[in-house]
Order: structure tokens, then C-alpha cells, then sequence
């Protein structure tokens, strides 16, 4: 068996062409999508629209659920966007989607985590800021699951870690936005330094389970732009450079 996993595309539908590109070069049985596919200030409702018309399994990330939130309940700035752009139909289908799921008896899949959306699952925040999660930490977020293969996304990080049961976790890191700030549980920065889309392959083999990170160039600085225009400084220089701008 051998799938492509993408997450945290966040409307760039450029950078998910480019990496749909990739991966009909490569050949896989399956594309798997982790969530968080559209909030943010480019292109959501065609973002939508593509996804929609695949024939991929797909999870529903943190912001597909607050971008569903209802109107008394505050949205950020790129999920409000989201939420306008969208029609019924593209709600209808997000609404529809799970933030886990067994895909197989040795696959699965998860947004974040398999008990939160939210949760970070190979890193850890800390006051001092972002850090590599220990084994343990690894572990206790690991729960029950028994699955040889777990794919995540939620951080944007691609990563790929054995838990010390061997179990392989992928995180591929995200098509559409390779850096952000939070304030969560600590304010901390999360950037991949380099404005690459980012997809996981993930294959079966005879002695387990491998993972390969890609990075893919695209069209960025259009991106950029269009973030820029619509008011988005942070997302234009992240967009634009994979970094956070330094206040």
C-alpha cells in the first residue's frame, strides 16, 4: 500500500495543485487529507470546490469545526473569510466530515491528535516557546490507539517519529502555510523556514511501515500577494518567506 497524505492546504489552492501535480508523477493507491483545508484569506471556496470533486478520504481539522461555529461565537479573522466565501454545499460537506478516523486495522488518522483537534502530537509549547515532544509525551497522547501506521497534522511541522512501541507517526506538515504564531497554551512561532508546499508518501513494506517527506515549489509569492491585499500581513510574509515577521 502506498498513499499520499496532505493537510493544512488553508485555501491555497495553488500550492495543492502543485502538490496533486507531484503526486500523479509518483503513484499512489490513495490520497489522504487531514483537515484544516480552507480557513485563511486566499482561495476557499475553490479550495472547496476541488476537494470536494476528489475521490480522497478527508478529516475535518480545528478550523473546519470554527469556521461551522455558530455566528455567537467569535471566528478569527481567516475563518470569518472562510465562512463568507463559502455556500451551503461547501458547509453541507464540511459538516460532514470527521476529526478522526480508523482507516484501517493498522491506519490511523487524526487531525491533531486522537483525543483533540487541538493538540499538538510530536511537539510541545512551552513558555519558552516550541519544543520536540519527549517519548512520553509522545506516548500519553498516543492513548489506546494500536494502529502500526498514525498520520496527523494540526502543526504544520513535517515530521516523522517511532513511538516507543515502534508505532510510526507522520506528521506531513501543511500544503498551504508553512509558518504561524499562536498564543496557545504559550505564545510560541512555528515555521518550516521555506514557503515549499509540503506532502507525506507513505508506503508498506516487508519490514514495515516508511515515510517520505516532500517539499514542492509553487507559485508563492502570488499567494502572498493576494494575503497581502486582503489585509494579511503575517500570512504574506509567511506565505512569501516560511517565516514569521519579528515585531
Amino acid at each position: 500500500m502506498r498513499l499520499a497524505i496532505v493537510t493544512d492546504i488553508h485555501g491555497n489552492l495553488p500550492a495543492l495543485e502543485a502538490v496533486v501535480d507531484d503526486i500523479e508523477r509518483r503513484g499512489v493507491d490513495a490520497v489522504i487529507n487531514l483537515g484544516d483545508s480552507l480557513s485563511g484569506p486566499l482561495l476557499p471556496l475553490e479550495t472547496a470546490q476541488f476537494l470536494m470533486a476528489q475521490h480522497w478520504v478527508h478529516l475535518a481539522g480545528n478550523h473546519e469545526r470554527q469556521i461551522l461555529a455558530q455566528d455567537s461565537i467569535p471566528r478569527s479573522a481567516e475563518d470569518e473569510f472562510a465562512h463568507a466565501q463559502l455556500g451551503a454545499k461547501e458547509l453541507e460537506w464540511i459538516a460532514g466530515l470527521k476529526p478522526s478516523l480508523q482507516y484501517t486495522p493498522e491506519i490511523f488518522l487524526c487531525h491533531g491528535t486522537p483525543r483533540s483537534d487541538t493538540e499538538y502530537f510530536l511537539e510541545t509549547v512551552e513558555a519558552t516557546g516550541l519544543r520536540a515532544a519527549t517519548s512520553a509525551e509522545i506516548d500519553a497522547r498516543l492513548g489506546r490507539v494500536q494502529a502500526e501506521l498514525i498520520l496527523c497534522g494540526h502543526t504544520h511541522l513535517p515530521r516523522a517519529v517511532r513511538a516507543s512501541s515502534g508505532q510510526l507517526i507522520v506528521n506531513p506538515g501543511s500544503v498551504g502555510l508553512p509558518a504561524y504564531d499562536d498564543t496557545h497554551p504559550f505564545a510560541h512561532l512555528v515555521e518550516t523556514g521555506s514557503p515549499d508546499a509540503r506532502y507525506a508518501i507513505v508506503e508498506r513494506r516487508p519490514n514495515g511501515w516508511i515515510a517520505g517527506l516532500m517539499s514542492v515549489p509553487y507559485a508563492h509569492r502570488a499567494m502572498a500577494e493576494l494575503a497581502q491585499s486582503r489585509q494579511m500581513a503575517d500570512w504574506a510574509h509567511a506565505l512569501a518567506t516560511g517565516l514569521m515577521p519579528r515585531r
